[in-house]
């Protein structure tokens, strides 16, 4: 038995694609199917059904989906377990969060943690939701930080944190540091493009305060924070934005929060991950942010 073969097999079964699966491992698509064919002649079956649009599971896959699951379990348990009896915790932790976990959130989490743990090494990068459920599922991070609650059966989330979302505005383009609600939908708002996960959980934070988003007064959206931070600094209008996000800014004043009379918008910041299927390192992780912010996980 090939175990490489089966962490293919268990690659397209999350992916239900071959050529994804391709792109994920890093090699070509007829090595994957080269290594699905050697699997299915080695048991004699077929392991998945092919059509032009979509790939499924055969009942002989899902049986060998179901056991290879376990195998992948039991051999981070097992690698778990011998990093321990070494008395040391070492080796990757491989992180996939959203930007503004990413950028404000995480470093100082990974500072602390590592001064207790020196010798893991850390792989953060920067996903959206959807891309950091899909690198859990391929194995290829170990943990996920995201925005938004998400409803996935195979993964365990769980809220590590609370964030409160705040107006910003220049104090040049506005003095006082109290508005109305009336005055929220009237003055010029810049925001993060539509499908963001940022902007979701805004627009749902406002719903949940009796706010309509869509008579907001919308005059540019883009993608990235750091282009809202400019332009609101620039006095093109205000904009409304993680807390953790502009810390700095307010700081220095180049940036003021603006309050909203009888509203506050707060949401919460998720850890995603595989529970049956953690290494050591993000087991301490997870454990340093249960400690850190003193949850029940």
């Amino acid at each position: 038995m090939n175990l490489e073969h089966l962490k293919v097999f268990y690659v397209v079964a999350n992916n239900k694609s071959f050529s994804q699966t391709a792109k994920d491992l890093h090699i070509s698509q007829s090595s994957v199917s080269h290594q699905i064919k050697h699997l299915e002649e080695q048991w004699d079956c077929q392991l998945f059904e092919r059509t032009t649009k979509k790939i499924t599971l055969t009942p002989s896959g899902e049986i060998l989906y179901k056991q290879v699951k376990k195998l992948i379990s039991l051999m981070n348990e097992t690698e778990n377990e011998l990093k321990e009896l070494k008395g040391t915790v070492h080796g990757d932790l491989k992180i996939g969060a959203s930007l503004t976990i990413g950028e404000h959130i995480l470093p100082f989490l990974l500072a602390d943690f590592s001064s207790i743990y020196p010798k893991v090494h850390f792989h953060l990068k920067v996903y959206n939701s959807e891309q950091i459920v899909e690198k859990l599922h391929n194995h290829e991070i170990n943990l996920g930080f995201i925005e938004s609650m998400l409803s996935y059966p195979n993964l365990k989330q769980v809220p590590f944190a609370t964030d409160e979302l705040i107006i910003i505005a220049s104090p040049q383009f506005i003095s006082k540091s109290t508005i109305t609600i009336e005055e929220l939908l009237e003055l010029p708002l810049i925001i993060r493009e539509k499908g963001s996960g940022t902007r979701q959980v805004m627009e749902d934070a406002l719903r949940k305060n009796s706010v309509n988003p869509s008579k907001l007064n919308i005059v540019m959206e883009v993608e990235h924070t750091e282009v809202i931070k400019s332009s609101v600094e620039a006095g093109l209008g205000i904009s409304i934005i993680s807390k953790s996000a502009v810390k700095k800014e307010i700081k220095l004043d180049t940036l003021r929060q603006l309050d909203i009379e009888g509203i506050k918008l707060h949401r919460d910041f998720y850890m995603i991950y595989h529970e049956a299927a953690l290494k050591l390192t993000s087991s301490k992780f997870i454990e340093f942010i249960r400690e850190k912010y003193n949850l029940k996980l």
